[in-house]
């Protein structure tokens, strides 16, 4: 019947989509630039020297144009490359001049952490077909910065890690760096005896400016960016050559946590293997048995307060992120993080010039997913192994149009309740959510994107799952209010319900949908946009993170462009308008914005705006879903400021801050709120970093205080050599509360938390290495009134990639 219902819609969808086919084709090309690439019999060794005979050999190209600042300008600075190839591997080398090598920004730092340093680089889209390209940055001492470009998504991922070779000096005349790439780490077409790559160099010169410049001019009045790259032919019988990686692991963890009986200590000890390999240059198997998805780097610091959705955390475990990229869609309908603690993992990747395929299948040993509605949304939690499938495929009929289905499935691992379910009585009925996706991606121009998403869902909850959902809210609701009138909560038989509680409550399967489609139109000088979304109350995507539902909302916006060349070298000046109702028709949200965008000297960027909103408070009566007679209208102005500059070549600087009316949401009322995010990153020594954040909180009601937050998040980052590193983050967060103003609930008047890490790492690639740390956990609230040690953890990671 589900499937049945998804074709249904989902076929005039696919049908419309067919007038597109008559676009034109905007890949990369070699008017734009072109370069031949030889294959030798000989490979370099990366040791930063060019003294090889096989350079000699090399082709030789220069980067001649500035494109940032500059307008396709002359590059400031001298650049040459020479680039050959072997049946197995990609070489390049690169000599950048400097008239002043003292100026040269190169720190010693972990990889994919080299933003503001010097940098060299190359672009591939090795099918030339503008969705999904390779991207390989050095500094001048050998540090490596891999990512993907998504032009489907418009974003770029450092997420990927692959496993290649650099070297790199600075001379007397600037600096000189040398790379390999082994073929291994691309997906091309290897039966072709010449390849077609689109292709790039890109070297970018911090100084007063950040200037980034290129092998080719890049038309500012064309928006996509993967269709102007140039081309590089030849690589002539490239193979990918035997690409098995095999990498055995080992972890030991020792927790302790302090109890009322004391100190209580757990220790584990767990072998595991990851498998990836490559069944030939299209198609890559990940497989991981017993794998360590513990995170060695610590999520960032966020406040959690005066909010209602919950929060985002990006997603850092390996092997989630190995060609993450192939799953993506407009809507984020996979976010791994949702798969806790699995036992085992699988995952098949494979791209064709038209044709991009991807599947994943693990297990979880827990159920974890997201509860959305369309004015909170809390993390839910079953005790229930879970089965968790996704299957992604996308055609590229040519270089202007993309048509893709996404499915996902999410189910509990049997039937069967298991043993602490059945006790406890929470869970009487299975579990599972499958969702079917359909999405697609035109340009009929340069300038104009089109994008279509829709999709639908069925799902089944266990009939007591809603039960964790009640009362939870900060603190507890006192006698002083009808229960007909409390924000967020109403007391129902043995349950205080919240729009979680509602939204869980259902005895059988159900069905929703989703569809969003967006227009935007960039030109050199000007753009426009618009959004629209809708999503019905019944739509889950509980591998994804869709947190709000129930909704339809429409947004336009636009703006001007203009590049002076006095101080600031980009000016940008804009403003959209949005309105969002609940599907039964009631307005939850009407907002208007302007914006200034200024970028100049010192790399230093300014943007500004105010913002005006109307929108609904919290439920008085939370049993009931309507919001028109059940809340509060509130109307919100608030004005906002970002500056980021980089003073010295060891410093940058950044500050957010906003101030202007926010809703109080425990207390349903409006108050004054002002935040203010600093953050500095100061380059000590070389190898040597500190990175602090804080941020400030602070609520007025009434004229009298509610609340005041602050949270400091300090890195000390160590590069003892290119492998080796010691790392300490320490995350502190103190709120203070005026319990006086807070009118119907008691939470605790002050609490803190702090915690620490240290972490002493070695990493021979991203694959092998070597970890030995130490973290722990402290707090306090009312009853403890110092920071008290609750839990300490200390852990070790061994693991070896071995290529075969």
């Amino acid at each position: 019947m589900f499937w049945a219902l998804s074709l249904k819609t989902f076929l005039p969808l696919l049908l419309s989509s067919m007038v597109f086919i008559s676009a034109p084709c905007m890949a990369g090309f070699a008017s734009q630039f072109q370069l031949t690439i030889p294959t030798l019999d000989s490979a370099a060794n990366i040791d930063g020297e060019f003294d090889e005979a096989v350079w000699q050999h090399a082709a030789l190209t220069e980067l001649r144009y500035e494109t940032q600042p500059g307008e396709n300008t002359t590059a400031p600075v001298y650049t040459q490359a020479k680039i050959f190839a072997t049946q197995t591997s990609l070489f390049i080398a690169f000599i950048a001049k400097d008239s002043q090598p003292k100026q040269i920004r190169a720190t010693l730092k972990d990889r994919d952490n080299l933003w503001g340093d010097d940098l060299v680089g190359i672009k591939l889209d090795t099918f030339n077909n503008a969705r999904l390209a390779y991207q390989f940055f050095i500094n001048p001492l050998g540090v490596q910065l891999d990512s993907i470009e998504n032009e489907l998504t418009g974003e770029e991922s450092e997420a990927w890690d692959g496993i290649w070779k650099t070297a790199g000096k600075i001379t007397a005349e600037g600096y000189q760096v040398e790379v390999e790439l082994p073929l291994r780490l691309f997906n091309f077409d290897d039966k072709q005896s010449i390849q077609t790559w689109g292709f790039e160099l890109i070297r970018y010169y911090p100084r007063n400016e950040n200037h980034r410049i290129s092998t080719h001019k890049i038309d500012r009045n064309v928006s996509c960016q993967l269709c102007q790259l140039g081309v590089a032919s030849g690589l002539a019988s490239a193979k990918q050559g035997q690409d098995l990686q095999i990498t055995p692991t080992f972890v030991a963890n020792r927790n302790e946590q302090n109890t009322e009986n004391g100190w209580q200590a757990e220790t584990d000890y767990e072998p595991g293997l990851d498998l990836r390999w490559g069944i030939n240059a299209r198609t890559l198997l990940n497989a991981t048995i017993n794998p360590d998805f513990s995170q060695v780097e610590s999520d960032e610091g966020q406040l959690d307060i005066n909010t209602t959705f919950a929060l985002f955390y990006d997603e850092k475990r390996p092997f989630f992120l190995d060609n993450k990229d192939y799953f993506d869609t407009q809507v984020d309908l996979l976010h791994t993080r949702n798969i806790v603690s699995p036992d085992y993992g699988l995952k098949l990747t494979s791209q064709t010039e038209q044709h991009t395929l991807a599947l994943l299948a693990t297990n979880d040993s827990q159920t974890t997913f997201l509860m959305p509605g369309n004015l909170s949304s809390e993390v839910a939690s079953l005790n229930q192994e879970s089965l968790n499938l996704a299957a992604r495929y996308r055609f590229d009929m040519d270089k202007t149009f993309s048509l893709g289905t996404l499915l996902t499935a999410k189910a509990s691992a049997n039937n069967q309740l298991t043993e602490v379910a059945a006790q406890n009585d929470d869970y009487n009925s299975d579990y599972y959510n499958y969702v079917m996706s359909l999405d697609a991606k035109y340009q009929p121009t340069e300038q104009d994107i089109l994008t279509a998403q829709v999709a639908l869902s069925q799902t089944l909850y266990p009939t007591a799952m809603y039960r964790q959902f009640c009362g939870n809210v900060q603190g507890e609701i006192t006698e002083n209010r009808p229960c007909g009138q409390t924000p967020l909560l109403c007391e129902l038989g043995q349950c205080q319900v919240n729009e979680q509680v509602l939204r869980s409550q259902s005895d059988e399967h159900f069905s929703g949908n989703l569809y969003q489609l967006t227009y935007e139109h960039n030109t050199r000088d000007w753009f426009a946009y618009s959004e629209y979304h809708d999503i019905s109350p019944d739509f889950r995507a509980d591998l994804g993170f869709v947190e709000k539902i129930d909704y339809r909302s429409f947004m336009a916006g636009g703006g001007l462009i203009w590049y002076p060349e006095v101080w600031f070298n980009k000016i940008k000046f804009g403003g959209d308008w949005d309105i969002t109702h609940n599907q039964a028709g009631e307005q939850l949200e009407q907002e208007f914005e302007i914006f200034w965008e200024m970028y100049g000297a010192q790399q230093s960027e300014l943007s500004f705006g105010v913002e005006t909103r109307e929108r609904v408070g919290p439920r008085h009566n939370a049993a009931q879903l309507a919001v028109i007679g059940n809340s509060n209208q509130y109307k919100e102005t608030q004005g906002w400021l970002y500056g980021a500059i980089t003073p010295l070549s060891a410093l940058s600087l950044e500050l957010e801050i906003h101030y202007g009316d926010e809703i109080d949401f425990l207390n349903d009322r409006l108050g004054t709120n002002t935040l203010i995010n600093p953050i500095l990153n100061w380059k000590i020594a070389n190898g040597l970093s500190v990175e602090i954040s804080h941020q400030y909180q602070h609520m007025d009601v009434e004229q009298d205080t509610l609340f005041t937050a602050n949270l400091t998040d300090m890195r000390l980052h160590w590069q003892l050599s290119l492998h080796s590193f010691i790392r300490l983050s320490s995350i502190y967060t103190q709120i203070d509360r005026n319990l006086a103003q807070y009118l119907y609930s008691t939470p605790d008047s002050q609490e803190a938390h702090l915690g620490n890490e240290i972490l002493y790492g070695y990493k021979l690639n991203p694959q092998s290495v070597f970890y030995l740390g130490y973290s722990d956990s402290l707090t306090s609230d009312d009853e403890l009134t110092r920071l008290t040690r609750d839990e300490k953890t200390y852990f070790m990671k061994l693991s070896y990639a071995w290529l075969l």
